[in-house]
Parts: structure tokens; sequence; C-alpha cells
């Protein structure tokens, strides 16, 4: 006799189970079996076209039609536009330079009845024209010429002339002076081509066209690509001692995503699958490419001996770190709940009340943030619902489920074992100064590299990531603290080429790590 099956929605009684031949009972059990994993098979299915930005890490762009967008702003009563009444705002005079023209227009005679006018207006009418003028490419030509022999003619149409000595026959070319690079391209060039291809994503072709359109300027692809691997050679020292401030913050910020490296080089034969790791602080931002996403790339980024406060996922790779040492980003936390709400059954009451307390928790630190909640409040407050919170997870993970189950339930039991691991680590900001809950800063410090990756398809070589790497830091510290970044990258060339100090990442008002 073969064990009675639990049907749903279906009463078989044991009498009627027991009449059933042990071949039919077999043939029951066999379907029910196939039943229930294909019921399994279809909710995993299901849950998986459901995925959006809202439940799962698909940015919004992958979002389909079935989305329900994001609710629009209240309406205001305020018209559209300029409002009545609101006060001026007129351009700024600019600061009148040694190149300003300065035009003086005096009437010569009265608009009504003609009389000659005579005499100044102490306060004139000042009226500005800004204007960008032609602008032509500064060519300096060294000739470094000499006499061939005494009384000699001299040669004035080659530069860096080679001349034989009269009295041991050695060979003598002449020297550059200093101050002035053997590179054909001067270093503020050198500098706008890093920046032109980095910060605005131009490519070797878009760079020729631009250079020669503004400035008369014909370069090749491949002078393009030597002045773009000069700089990031020379800003690799520059990053270093930068990243070193980094590892020395109390409090980092890190993310990684997908990058492609190609193996033009040899560099990656197996083709591997290239990440674009960011580490973040408030002034400096450091990126790298790694053909690893595990932890030792995360060791290299944050610093292995790194004793501060690490804001990232719940990704793997920053397991080594002591729950202590984390905050654990509640917007990516939030769409897990989210995809755990919109489950069937118990997954359902789960994540909803799971969500409750997370909207809960950030309409309270939305009051800290504006000034509206103190701190020593908010952290009474949150002793109750983090109970709360916790009662639920361990609510969650006694539901039984099998060891190798797929459904949508032993989803969200794992989720919620998971989150129990690193139950400390979702509330350090609630007692920790200038921790913050989520992970946005690193996120939108790879938003670039996003936009600069789908353009670029990555990079196809490891010279290639490098100078993503180092000129996304650059420039992304640069902006961070307001400092041009056309500057920065012309004095790194001046060092480079002249054995000059280098130029640092590190304002001046902060220490050296």
């Amino acid at each position: 006799m073969e064990q009675k099956p639990q049907l749903d929605k279906i009463e078989l009684s044991t009498a009627d189970w027991e009449g059933t031949p042990i071949s039919v009972q077999q043939l029951v059990l066999a379907l029910w079996a196939e039943n229930q994993e294909l019921k399994a098979r279809l909710s995993a299915l299901e849950e998986q076209i459901k995925q959006n930005s809202q439940n799962s890490s698909k940015p919004p762009s992958k979002d389909g039609f079935g989305v329900k967008p994001k609710a629009k702003k209240v309406k205001g009563e305020r018209a559209r536009g300029g409002q009545s009444g609101h006060p001026g705002h007129e351009r700024k005079f600019h600061e009148l330079t040694a190149e300003s023209e300065i035009h003086e227009h005096l009437p010569s005679n009265c608009r009504v009845c003609g009389v000659e006018l005579e005499g100044a207006d102490p306060q004139p009418y000042r009226h500005q024209v800004i204007e960008v003028p032609p602008i032509t490419a500064k060519i300096t030509e060294h000739r470094l010429s000499c006499r061939t022999q005494p009384g000699g003619n001299l040669q004035v149409d080659a530069p860096l002339h080679q001349l034989d000595c009269p009295h041991c026959g050695e060979k003598t070319r002449a020297k550059l002076p200093s101050g002035v690079s053997a590179v054909g391209y001067g270093e503020r060039l050198s500098a706008l081509v890093a920046w032109l291809s980095s910060d605005y994503r131009q490519s070797h072709g878009q760079l020729q066209q631009l250079l020669k359109q503004l400035f008369g300027i014909e370069i090749s692809v491949a002078s393009i690509n030597r002045l773009r691997q000069e700089m990031s050679l020379a800003l690799e020292s520059v990053v270093t001692v930068a990243h070193k401030y980094v590892q020395a913050q109390a409090q980092i910020h890190s993310d990684e995503t997908s990058f492609d490296q190609g193996n033009c080089d040899g560099h990656n034969p197996k083709q591997q699958q290239g990440w674009l790791w960011v580490v973040v602080t408030k002034l400096i931002s450091i990126f790298a490419v790694s053909l690893n996403r595990g932890q030792v790339t995360a060791k290299q980024m944050i610093g292995e001996q790194y004793a501060g406060i690490v804001i990232s996922d719940r990704y793997s790779s920053y397991n080594w770190l002591s729950v202590e040492q984390r905050q654990v980003c509640w917007a990516h936390l939030k769409r897990d709940l989210t995809a755990i709400a919109e489950r069937s059954g118990v997954s359902q009451t789960i994540g909803e009340a799971l969500l409750k307390r997370q909207q809960r928790l950030f309409r309270w630190w939305h009051r800290v943030r504006d000034g509206t909640m103190s701190r020593t409040d908010f952290e009474t407050a949150v002793v109750a619902l983090r109970q709360g919170f916790k009662a639920e997870l361990e609510s969650a993970v006694q539901l039984p489920i099998g060891k190798h189950e797929k459904t949508p339930l032993a989803k969200t039991v794992r989720t919620c074992e998971q989150l129990l691991k690193i139950e400390p680590a979702l509330w350090t900001f609630v007692s920790t100064p200038g921790v913050e809950p989520t992970n946005n800063a690193a996120e939108q410090a790879l938003r670039q590299a996003v936009i600069w990756r789908r353009t670029s398809f990555g990079s196809q070589s490891l010279a290639g990531s490098q100078f993503v790497a180092r000129l996304l830091s650059v420039v992304t510290s640069l902006k961070a603290q307001q400092r041009d970044v056309w500057d920065f990258l012309t004095l790194v060339c001046q060092a480079a080429r002249f054995d000059l100090p280098m130029p640092s990442l590190i304002p001046l008002d902060c220490p050296l790590p």
C-alpha cells in the first residue's frame, strides 16, 4: 500500500485510496510528484518574468511595458514658467581683462527735437556681448643650427643637427632647450585628448574631427592612442597615493559592475568577464578594472587591514569583513523585500511586514536628515523596530523547505537566512554618524562608467582598462573637489615630461596617508 498523497482542494478518503489498485496508486503518485515539480518551475519562471528595477538588480532601462511607473509628484497650483512678480535674475557682467574691448557709444542728437548733444553719461547702460574667437593652434618650431665647420654655411632648414667634430670625428647632435618636450604635442593638447576621450567619451575618430574643426590640428589615431597611454602612465603614481588616502578613511562605499576587457594584448586569454570596481569617499573615488569579482579584488580595493566601515551590497566578496565593519545597502534590500512581497501565500505576508518596517525606518531617517527628529530619538525608536524586523526574519526561517527546493517560498526562506547572518550590518548607520544606509554614492560614481561601457563596449587590453580606471579616478575626484580637470591633467603631463613634482588628488587641507 502506497502512502496517500496530500491533494490540494481534493478530498480523497482513506477507503477510496485503499481500494485503488497498487499500480494506479503508483501512477497517481508519480503524476502528483511531476505536477508539483512543474508547479515549482512555473512559479520560478513567472517570478523571473516579473523581475524589474523595483524588485531586482535590473536597471530601469530594462523595465518592460508592464512595470508600474513611479508615482508622479502631485501637481502644484502654480503655472509653468516664471511666476508673476518673482525677483529678477539678470545675467552677471564678466570682469574685463586686457583682451576685452570697450566701445563707447554716445548719442549725437536729441531723439525728440534733434538738438546736438554734448557731455558724457557718468553711469552708462552696459551691454556685453560674449563671443568665442576663432581658435588656431599655436605652433612653436625649434631650429637648433650650427655651422658645419669654420667659415661654412649656416644650416637653417633642419632642426636638431648632428655635426662631426673636426678634431676627433665624434658626432654631436644639438639638444632641445630645457622646458621643451621631445613629444610633438604640447601638454595642454595632450591633457585635452585624455580628458575628452574619458570624461566626454569621445572615440578616436570623433577626437580627430573635433581637433581639426576647433583648432585646425590634424592628428592620427595612433598619436591619439600614444597620448592617452602617456597620460595613463603619468597618472599611475597619482592614483596610487590617492588610493592609500582612501584606505585610511573612516567610511568607504564600494561597488562593482561588469566591464569587458578583450585579449588584444594577451592578458585575458581565457576571455574572463571583467569587472569595474570603485571605492568612494567624500572627496576621492578610486576605480580599477579586474578580471576577478571575488574577495581578492575586494581586499585590494578596500585594504586587507582596513579598520573602518564599508557600505556595500550583500555580495559575498565582502563577507571577509566583520559584520560590525559593514553597512548593508537598504536600497538593495528594499528591492529584495519587494520581490518577496510580490510572491503569493506566506511569502507575501512576510514581505509586506518587512517592507512596512523598512518604510517606517526611512521616514524616521529622512526626519533625522532634515533636522525634525533628533539622533537620540531616532536611535531609541529603532530599538523596537529592529526587534520586530529580526522577529519576522526568525519566523520566516522556521518554515519547512527541502534542501534543494527552488520554489518561491524556498527563495524567501533563504533570503531571510542570509539577512539573519549579517543582521547587525543592517543597523550600523543608526549609531554611527557619517554612515549612510544606502550605497548610492558608489552607484552614482559608476553611472558615468556604465554610459562609457555602453558606447565603447569596454576595453580591448590591460592598458585600455588602466586608462579607463585612472581617468575615471582622477576626473570623478576632481569634480567632487570642484577642481579644474584640464589644468590638473596639464600639470601631470608637465611633471611626467620634465621630471617635476606630481600634483596630488588629495586636497591641501587633508593629511597625507
